[in-house]
Parts: C-alpha cells; structure tokens; sequence
C-alpha cells in the first residue's frame, strides 16, 4: 500500500461518505436534484462568462484577445441558456453526461486494473463501479427509466453512490494495510 494512501485514508473516507450521500439524495428526489444541478450549472457559466467578459476587455493588447472575448461570451450564453430553461438544458446535460459515464466507466476500469497489480486489496470495488458507469451509460442509450429528468439525477446518484462506496472501501483498507 502506498504511504500517501495510508497517510491520506481520513479524506479518502470523507470523500467516500459524502459522495455515498450525496448519490443517495439525488436518487430519492431525482427531478429537484436535476433541476437543481442544472441552475447551478447554468449560474457558474453565466458568472465564469462575464468575469471572463470584464477581464478580458481590460486587456485588448493581450494575445488571443479575441479568442478568450470568443469563450467568455460562449459561457455566458450557455449559462443564459441553462437558466433560461433548465429543463432542456436538463436533456443536453443527460446526453453530455452519457458520453461521461461510458468514456469514465472505460478509464475507472483500466485504473482498477492498474490498482490490481500495484495494491492487492479492494480493487474490485473500482472495477465494480467502472462497470456500473458503463452499465449507466447503456441504460440511458437505452431510454431507460423513460424521462430524461429522471434519468440524469437517478443514474448519477447510483454512480455517485457506488463511487463513495468504492472510496470508503479503498480508504478502509489503506487505514489498515501495513506501510512498507
């Protein structure tokens, strides 16, 4: 077991704790947690795009001037956007998040197997959770539960819960493991 694991389990374990929970809020209130993930989205877009709007223009001489006006006006329009109505911009995060969960689901599998050679215990969980992410990805794709509102809060609270569980476990294990 690495030291900085076995150094750092406490925060692995919070991490693991609060995702568990945050996972478990969104899967019994889907449609509010949706909602509620996509206006505050929409907010950090507005807000990045118009700080970025006021820095940028106090700096026309700076190079890429025009490209960085570009992306902040970009980010306040999609913020705008996402506000204006955030049950659409609930379906466009559904299939952006759907691309997440497949190429995540890809990465978390390959990291298990990597933990697998280097670390003998609880890399399971990750494979586990890797496959629940590609599982999640088919499951939208698929059209499953029906309502893309649903959907989106529904499936990362799954995820967001397995990956806390997956955490806690990992955390668990660096605590008791040995230091070489």
């Amino acid at each position: 077991m690495p030291q900085s694991m076995h150094n750092y389990w406490k925060l692995f374990l919070a991490e693991g704790i609060m995702l568990s929970i945050l996972g478990l809020t969104a899967v019994i209130v889907p449609p509010m947690a949706g909602l509620l993930a996509t206006v505050v989205l929409g907010w950090l877009f507005f807000i990045a795009g118009i700080v970025g709007l006021v820095a940028t223009s106090r700096t026309p001489e700076a190079p890429g001037f025009k490209r960085s006006l570009l992306s902040a006006s970009v980010a306040v329009i999609a913020g705008a956007l996402l506000l204006w109505n955030p049950f659409q911009g609930l379906v466009t995060l559904t299939y952006v998040l759907t691309v997440f969960f497949a190429v995540d689901g890809m990465l978390i599998v390959i990291l298990a197997i990597t933990y697998r050679r280097e670390l003998s215990g609880k890399w399971e969980w990750m494979m586990v959770n890797g496959v629940i992410d590609l599982m999640i990805a088919c499951i939208i794709i698929a059209g499953f539960p029906g309502t893309l509102v649903s959907a989106f809060s529904l499936l990362v609270g799954i995820d967001m819960m397995f990956g806390g569980a997956a955490l806690i476990a990992m955390a668990l294990e660096a605590r008791d493991a040995s230091v070489t």
